[in-house]
C-alpha cells in the first residue's frame, strides 16, 4: 500500500512516501526536500546468531553522484568506498536511533541510505536521519521512535531551519539536533564563538520542529498499519544475576580504592575471571552472561556512589579537572607541535604548514571545493594497552577528527591575514576518556607553537551525566569509565569567550534542556581552567614560523596578465619554477602565490613575475640583456619576455662603426625605454643611462 504524507519545517515541504519502492525491505521510506531526494531502507535479521548478546545495529549512507547529474572522477567511473562525509552522516543518522531499541532486543538491523536525487540547497544529511526514523517506524521493529533531525543556522541574529547552502555560509550557528517528541537525543554542529544561552535558544527552537515531524512520523506509520516483526529478546539468567550480586558485590566495591586505569581494568579482570571459575559449571547455560553480569554490577556500584556521595572513581569530585601537564615544542623538525596530557589521556599534536597546491580537493554532491585547513587523528590500539588492526582509517577516527577540526576550524586566521594551508595530526598516544577534546588542547598548542596567528586558544572538555528517575549528577572531563557506565557523552569546546563545536550522545531516551543548561555552565568553567593552564605554558601565537617551514608571498597581477605568467602549456610558469626553486600558483583574481623554504628564491621568482607582468614606462631605466644583435642595433630583454631595440645610434655617444665591436651576445647593460610605438614596439637607449 503506497503512503504519501508532507510537514511543513520552516516554510518548506518535508514529505515521506512509502510503498513503492524496495517492497521487499522490512521498511522503506522516501523522504524529499525541493528536489533532494533521499531513500533509506531497514531490514531486520530473522535469526540471531548463538549467544549475541548486543545488539548490531549498521547505518550504511551513501551519495550517488548521479543525485546531482555527476559521473566520478578518477579512473573508476563508479562510486568507491565512503568518503569522509558519508561517514559522518551514518554516524550521525545512528547515533540518535542506537538508544530507541528496547534492551534484550539483539537482532541484527541494517540502514541503508541512497541519496537519489540533490538540488545542491537542499542538505540530505537531515533528510537521511528522518528518513531512518520512518523507515523503522513502518517496518514493524521494536523501535521507540520516531526520531525527528533539523538543522539550525543563525542568519543575522535570527534562528533558520534547515537553511540551504548558500544561507549556512552566512550562518554564525550550524547545529544538526535530533530528538523524540519529549527530549532531546542528539546534537552535532559548531558555531563562530557563541554563547551558552545562544545554543540553549538553538536547540529550544529546534525542538519545536522536531515534534511536529515526529507527530507526522507516527500518523504516516500508523496509515502504513505494518503488523510487528517477531523476534526473541535476550534473556537474562536472573538467578545467576542475583548470585553474583551476592558473592562479588563487596569486592566490586572495594575497587573504589583504585584510581589508575590499567590497574583498575586488572583488579576488575580478576573479579570477573574468578566469577566465571566459580559459576560456569553452575550455570553452564547462561556462562556467557557472567561477564556481563559482573560489569552491569560495576557500573550499578560506580553510578550509586556518584549519585549518593558524589564520589567518583578515580577520586575526583563532580566538576574537577583532572591533572593537566603540556609541553610545546616537542619535535624539532615540525612546524609545530606540543603535547597535552589531561589524567590518562594524551595527545601528541603536529602542525604542518603548506603552500596553495596542498589544499585538499573535494569532489562533493553540491560542487568542487577546496579545504585549506584539515585536522586528521589517529587512535592506535597501544593508546590503551592493546593489540589490534592498524592501517585503514575507522569511523571513530574520521568522527573524532571532524569534531576536533570544527573546533578549531574558528580560530584559523582568514586566507588574507596567512595564506597557508594548514595540516593538522593528532597522535593519541594514552587514552582513558575525552580523546578528541585533548586533540582541540594540543591543536590548538602546536597551532600557537607553529606561529599561527589564531584569533584565540581553543580548548575542550567532555561532560557525562548519571541519572536515575529524576536524580542526576553531571561530571566534568569524563573517563573511559565513566562514559562506559554513563548516561551521556557531551563534548564542548570553545574559546573564553564562546563555543566552536559540541556533540552530544544520549544512552538514555533524552535529557530535558534544564539538564543541558546545568551541564553547558559546568562545562564553560571547566573550558575555562584548561585554557588558564595553557595559557601559562603559551599564551599567544610565535612570532616567528619555523625555519622548515615554507615561506610564502602573495603578489597581485592585472588578471589580463595571468596567461603571460602561465605561457603556452604552462611552459613559463614552470621555468619560472625551474629556474627559482620556489612553488608558483596562480588564482584567476590575478593572486600569484609563491612559497619555498629559502627566502632567496622566493624574491626570485617574485622579481620574475612583477617582471614579466609589469609594463614598460618610459624615461624608466633597466637592466637588460641583449638576445641579438643585427647590423642596425642589438635586441635587448629589458623584462622578463619583454624585448625591445636599441638602435646603434643609440648605444653610445659616439659614432660605433659595428654593434660587435663593443658588444656580443649575453652582455648585460642597462638602457632607458625612449619610445614606446602603437603596435607596443620599444625603443631603447644605451647612451641616455650614460654620462657625455
Amino acid at each position: 500500500m503506497m503512503v504519501d504524507t508532507s510537514v511543513e519545517v520552516g516554510g518548506k515541504e518535508l514529505s515521506f512516501s512509502t510503498g513503492y519502492l524496495a517492497k521487499q525491505a522490512d521498511g522503506s521510506v522516501l523522504v524529499s526536500c525541493g528536489e533532494t531526494v533521499v531513500f533509506a531502507s531497514a531490514v531486520m535479521a530473522k535469526e540471531v546468531k548463538a549467544d549475541q548478546d548486543f545488539f548490531p545495529l549498521m547505518v550504511d549512507y551513501r551519495e550517488k553522484f548521479y543525485a546531482a547529474g555527476k559521473i566520478p572522477g578518477g579512473f573508476i567511473k563508479r562510486e568507491s568506498r565512503p568518503s569522509d562525509r558519508e561517514t559522518l552522516v551514518c554516524r550521525l543518522t545512528d547515533r540518535p536511533l542506537r538508544p530507541l531499541f528496547p534492551k534484550g532486543f539483539v537482532n541484527e538491523v541494517q540502514i541503508i541510505i541512497y541519496v537519489l536525487s540533490a538540488d545542491k540547497e537542499n542538505q540530505p544529511d537531515i533528510l537521511a536521519i528522518n528518513a531512518a526514523s520512518a523507515a523503522l517506524g513502518v517496518s514493524g521493529m521494536p523501535f521507540k521512535g520516531p526520531v525527528g533531525a533539523v538543522r539550525v543556522g543563525r542568519i543575522n541574529g535570527q534562528l533558520v531551519v534547515n537553511p540551504f547552502y548558500s544561507e549556512l555560509e552566512k550562518s554564525d550557528i550550524d547545529l544538526v539536533v535530533a530528538g523524540t517528541k519529549k527530549a532531546i537525543t542528539m546534537i552535532e554542529g559548531s558555531s563562530k564563538n557563541v554563547s551558552e544561552d545562544d545554543i540553549l535558544q538553538a536547540v529550544e527552537f529546534a525542538h519545536e520542529h522536531i515534534k511536529k515531524i515526529c507527530v507526522r512520523q507516527e500518523d504516516f506509520t500508523q496509515q502504513v498499519a505494518k503488523p510487528s516483526l517477531d523476534f526473541s529478546p535476550f534473556e537474562e539468567d536472573q538467578s545467576l544475576k542475583s548470585v553474583i550480586k551476592e558473592k562479588y558485590y563487596q569486592a566490586l566495591e572495594d575497587l573504589k580504592n583504585i584510581t589508575q586505569k590499567k590497574e583498575r581494568e586488572k583488579a576488575f579482570g580478576k573479579i570477573g575471571e574468578q566469577a566465571i571459575n566459580d559459576l560456569e559449571e553452575q550455570y553452564p547455560d547462561s556462562a556467557g552472561q557472567i561477564k556481563a553480569f559482573v560489569d552491569d554490577l560495576d557500573g550499578e556500584i560506580v553510578r550509586k556512589r556518584i549519585l549518593d556521595l558524589g564520589a567518583r572513581a578515580d577520586g575526583r569530585q563532580l566538576d574537577q579537572i583532572r591533572p593537566i601537564d603540556i609541553k610545546v615544542g616537542f619535535l624539532p623538525r615540525a612546524h609545530g607541535s606540543a603535547v597535552f596530557t589531561r589524567g590518562e589521556t594524551q595527545s601528541l599534536a603536529i602542525t604542518t604548514l603548506g603552500n596553495p597546491d596542498d589544499a585538499q580537493r573535494l569532489d562533493q554532491l553540491e560542487g568542487e571545493g577546496q579545504k585549506k585547513f584539515m585536522l586528521h587523528y589517529a587512535f592506535p590500539p597501544f593508546s590503551v594497552g592493546e593489540t589490534g588492526r592498524t592501517g585503514g582509517v575507522g569511523r571513530r577516527e574520521i568522527g573524532h577528527g571532524m569534531l576536533a577540526e570544527r573546533a578549531l576550524d574558528y580560530a584559523i586566521p582568514e586566507e588574507d591575514d596567512f595564506p597557508y594551508v594548514i595540516r593538522q595530526v593528532s597522535e593519541i598516544m594514552e587514552s582513558n576518556g575525552s580523546s578528541s577534546m585533548a586533540t582541540v588542547c594540543s591543536g590548538s598548542l602546536a597551532l600557537f607553537n607553529a606561529g599561527v596567528p589564531l584569533k584565540g586558544a581553543v580548548a575542550g572538555i567532555a561532560m557525562g551525566l548519571v541519572m536515575e528517575g529524576e536524580k542526576y549528577a553531571i561530571l566534568s572531563d569524563i573517563q573511559g569509565l565513566e562514559d562506559h557506565l554513563g548516561d551521556m557523552d557531551f563534548k564542548v569546546a570553545g574559546t573564553e569567550t564562546g563555543i566552536t563545536a559540541f556533540q552530544l550522545d544520549i544512552k538514555i531516551e533524552g535529557i530535558t534542556l534544564e539538564i543541558m543548561k546545568d551541564a553547558l555552565e559546568q562545562a564553560r568553567k571547566g573550558r575555562l581552567h584548561i585554557l588558564s593552564e595553557m595559557k601559562q605554558v603559551i599564551a599567544e601565537p610565535g612570532k616567528n614560523l619555523s625555519k622548515y617551514a615554507p615561506k610564502i608571498k602573495v603578489v597581485k597581477i592585472n588578471p589580463e596578465k595571468i596567461g603571460e605568467v602561465i605561457g603556452p602549456g604552462g611552459k613559463v610558469i614552470r621555468k619560472i619554477i625551474e629556474e627559482t626553486g620556489a612553488e608558483v600558483s596562480v588564482e584567476n583574481d590575478g593572486s600569484v602565490t609563491i612559497s619555498a623554504v629559502e627566502q632567496e628564491a622566493i624574491d626570485k621568482a617574485v622579481e620574475t613575475v612583477l617582471g614579466i607582468t609589469a609594463e614598460p614606462e618610459i624615461g624608466k631605466t633597466y637592466k637588460a640583456t641583449i638576445k641579438k644583435i643585427v647590423e642596425f642595433g642589438a635586441f635587448c630583454e629589458f623584462l622578463p619576455g619583454k624585448e625591445g631595440l636599441c638602435h646603434i645610434s643609440n648605444l653610445a655617444w659616439e659614432r660605433i662603426r659595428s654593434v660587435e665591436d663593443l658588444f656580443k651576445e649575453g652582455d648585460q647593460i642597462e638602457v632607458k625605454v625612449i619610445t614606446i610605438d602603437k603596435q607596443g614596439k620599444v625603443g631603447l637607449s644605451r647612451k641616455e643611462t650614460l654620462e657625455r
